[in-house]
């Protein structure tokens, strides 16, 4: 087959989820309602938050921050996916699918960093609630997520320079319906050993690392929490940390899901678990805060009432 530089190569193919014509239109249709309720639901999220006053604290502003980056999470694959189907094709540029890469990657690495940070917000509130004010000031919250930021922007980068010395065959077949790096490295005419150590040490350490620190800071709370003894007190504690607990294990338990059904079975049947980490996990990070968290709720009722009765 003849194999062409990336300076030449024009496009990739994306196999999507199933090549059934009958299914395109029910798959347009999922992912379209999919689609419009993640970002009504985060954005719903973000008013709220900056429209209260009650809300305006450290471990909001890092709610705040999450619901913007789920939402642009899911706008790196889903929109590319439903003009395909719509359109009947499957052809995405060898630019456009370098543009996904990186942002895929950038942003479940901020998803990642984030709920680290607001594992330790909580572990900070309850461990050390005399000090939280003095620790968690804006100006340290504003530093955790810009850097944030920098270590997931450098790392993005670092594997789209490390891509673009790769060949592709030409009309190269990717069996997903994103550019996913590790799909592309697997499809790649040249060498891509580099490529992989890269993104084994990356993902050790952006993953290992963020875990550590949940799991630590939760360890604390448990402990801090064994040593209360008002059962009120536990119960309002744990109750600012609930929320957050089911978004990480819906985080991680689907992540893990994906890396596993990737080493172990075929990898259509991966594709499609990889729409639970993709789509179905940012969309329901905001109905699990607002239907779990009273504040939360309450602002968002406050929001609704105010745009229903007009100016």
């Amino acid at each position: 087959m003849e194999v062409e530089n990336h300076t030449v190569l024009s496009q990739f193919l994306l196999l999507g989820l199933s090549e059934d014509p009958d299914l395109q239109p029910i798959l347009f249709g999922l992912f379209l309602c999919m689609y419009l309720v993640t970002v009504l639901g985060n954005l719903l999220i973000i008013l709220a938050i900056f429209c209260d006053s009650h809300l305006h604290t450290p471990m909001y502003f890092f709610l705040s921050n999450l619901s913007f980056v789920d939402i642009c999470f899911t706008s790196t694959t889903v929109p590319k996916m439903l003009v395909n189907i719509q359109a009947q094709r499957k052809d995405i540029s060898y630019t456009e699918c370098l543009t996904q890469v990186y942002f895929f990657m950038f942003f479940a690495g901020m998803d990642n960093f984030l709920l680290t940070v607001m594992a330790y917000d909580r572990f900070v509130a309850i461990c050390h609630p005399l000090n939280y004010t003095v620790i968690m000031n804006p100006h340290f919250c504003v530093f955790l997520v810009l850097l944030c930021w920098l270590t997931i922007f450098c790392s993005s980068l670092l594997h789209i320079l490390l891509m673009k010395r790769l060949s592709f065959s030409v009309g190269t077949e990717i069996p997903h319906f994103f550019c996913e790096l590790a799909q592309v490295l697997k499809v790649a005419s040249s060498d891509t050993l580099i490529n992989n150590i890269v993104l084994l040490v990356a993902t050790a350490l952006l993953c290992v690392v963020p875990v550590t620190g949940i799991l630590f800071s939760y360890s604390q709370i448990v402990s801090s929490l064994l040593k209360m003894s008002s059962s009120v007190g536990k119960s309002k504690a744990f109750s600012t940390c609930g929320s957050h607990l089911c978004v990480v294990t819906l985080f991680y338990g689907t992540a893990l899901g994906v890396y596993l059904s990737s080493a172990v079975t075929h990898s259509s049947k991966s594709t499609v678990i990889s729409v639970m980490y993709t789509v179905v996990t940012p969309m329901l990070n905001p109905f699990i805060y607002s239907l779990r968290n009273k504040d939360v709720k309450g602002a968002l009722g406050r929001l609704l009432s105010r745009a229903a009765s007009g100016p």
